[in-house]
Formats: structure tokens, sequence, C-alpha cells
């Protein structure tokens, strides 16, 4: 986990990364997908430094 995560961000990491194995995905893919997902919302809520 990053620093800059917070707890939310963790869960809402881990919900959706088995959210994605379930659908099939692999593990490094679902992993990927759930990084991706966590930094676009993180981004959406202005709690990034770019």
């Amino acid at each position: 986990m990053p620093k800059a995560w917070s707890a939310k961000d963790e869960r809402q990491y881990e919900h959706v990364k088995e959210s994605e194995k379930k659908e099939g995905r692999s593990t490094e893919r679902a992993k990927e997908i759930a990084a991706r997902t966590v930094n676009k919302e993180r981004k959406k809520e202005g709690r990034t430094k770019s």
C-alpha cells in the first residue's frame, strides 16, 4: 500500500481486487485495476499532488 493511501483507500482497493478476481481476472490484472480505480478516485477528490 502506498504511504499516501488512507485506510478507506486500502479497503476500496481490496474490495475492487476481490470483485475483479470473482469476474475471472488474473490476480495481477485485478491488482492493477484496483490500484488504478483507487488512484482515479483520489484524483477526482483532489487528494493527489498533481
